[in-house]
């Protein structure tokens, strides 16, 4: 029975953020201008950490972790909903939502994970400067990667198992992306487990990689407060604040979207931090990694003078 109601349902009806067309164009040429910061920040972030010997650090392997999740993240919904802006009820495929749905949550699950591992790698540059290479050796590094991806990859892959297959021909997602949430709502069947297990995973995967965050970074003000000179305090400061702001736009919306208990439909106001969360944090981190950041301005204009010479 469950498999011929998963044949009923071969594709959705996306709502979409308005159903105005002003604020559907606004939305648009917001979302597209985004996008395009996100895809071009990114990429020359990627691209400046790979060619420059001298960001082949494990600071800067993390950063370039960081940016190739938002590269992917932000290209697996954003150009489909800038497309679907254009079409009055727009359609995504069974398939593709699922793919779309489980993805996006596969990186944002791997996001939270790796910027407590970015917390330890300053705590070790800052606490630890003598022997940071020994800390944070090359070893650690892959090994810290391999966790941050397969913990997530594990717990998504769970989570895709557990997913409903009745949906009584319910197809009318309201949303402008396939989101777990909404896709939940729309099941007749039995959805407590799934809906119970996601509330458990959002939580594993949220609530301790942040108070790592919040732990690490009391001991490192710590030990900047004990720091004498004001010129190494703003050193140690500027390592930090990067991270910290990035730290504090991605994990405050997703405790907001995804802690705070949830209503029988989504709002406005969810679709508003889906957008946060889902383009907008990919836009800001290399904007806050790149103007915050000496080594990667000079390896920028390094790359640029090799272009023009050569």
């Amino acid at each position: 029975m469950a498999s011929t109601n998963e044949t009923v349902v071969i594709e959705f009806i996306l709502i979409g953020l308005s159903d105005q067309p002003r604020a559907q164009m606004i939305f648009f040429w917001l979302l597209l201008m985004v996008y395009l910061v996100s895809l071009l920040g990114n990429g020359l972030i990627i691209t400046l950490i790979i060619v420059d010997p001298q960001l082949h650090t494990p600071m800067y392997f993390f950063i370039c972790v960081l940016s190739l999740i938002d590269f992917i993240l932000i290209n697996n919904v954003v150009p489909e909903v800038l497309i679907n802006c254009f079409i009055y009820r727009p359609t995504i495929s069974f398939s593709r939502c699922l793919s779309q749905m489980y993805l996006g949550l596969l990186l944002v699950s791997t996001e939270c994970v790796i910027l407590a591992v970015m917390a330890y790698d300053r705590f070790a540059a800052i606490c630890k400067p003598l022997h940071y290479m020994q800390v944070m050796n090359w070893r650690l590094c892959i090994c810290l990667m391999v966790v941050s991806v397969g913990f997530p990859s594990l717990t998504t892959l769970t989570n895709a198992l557990l997913r409903p297959t009745n949906f009584c021909a319910q197809h009318v997602i309201n949303h402008f992306v396939c989101e777990l949430q909404s896709f939940l709502k729309l099941a007749c069947s039995d959805t407590q487990i799934s809906e119970i297990f996601m509330q458990v995973v959002t939580f594993t995967l949220v609530i301790p990689p942040f108070g790592f965050i919040v732990m690490t970074y009391g001991k490192i003000g710590h030990a900047v407060l004990r720091i004498r000179s004001s010129q190494g305090r703003r050193k140690a400061f500027s390592t930090c604040s990067s991270h910290l702001a990035v730290v504090s736009v991605f994990y405050g919306t997703i405790m907001i979207m995804y802690l705070m208990p949830q209503g029988k439909t989504i709002s406005d106001k969810e679709k508003i931090l889906s957008v946060v969360y889902g383009a907008l944090t990919p836009m800001l981190n290399p904007i806050i990694y790149s103007l915050k950041n000496k080594d990667v301005k000079g390896a920028f204009w390094k790359l640029i003078r090799q272009k023009m010479t050569g």
